[in-house]
């Protein structure tokens, strides 16, 4: 009844993503989108910048007391942030 090459459309997109070399910049999106879900909107409305270059989140504020704030809980944020795209997609985080 079925053959046996059948996959489910999940499982063809990912090794799509894979074969492309598009999984990797897909999990940086993810997890730049999931920046407001874990800081919360009061760090996220003094985020004017985030990028992803070589594993480092790139984060410019706007206020130097938040940046400073938030370098004492970069492994938390790290950890978070990677737990919620399911990978380790960043090593550290760079407040500019």
């Amino acid at each position: 009844m079925f053959g046996s090459n059948e996959i489910t459309i999940k499982k063809a997109i990912e090794q799509l993503l894979k074969a492309y070399r598009l999984d990797d910049k897909m999990n940086e999106v993810r997890l730049i989108n999931s920046w407001e879900k874990v800081v919360g909107k009061l760090i996220s409305k003094h985020t004017t910048n985030l990028y992803i270059k070589k594993k480092k989140l790139f984060v410019r504020l706007d206020s130097a007391a938040l940046k400073t704030e938030l370098s004492y809980s970069k492994e938390k944020i790290i950890e978070m942030l990677n737990n919620e795209v399911d990978h380790k997609t960043i090593n550290d985080i760079i407040f500019t």
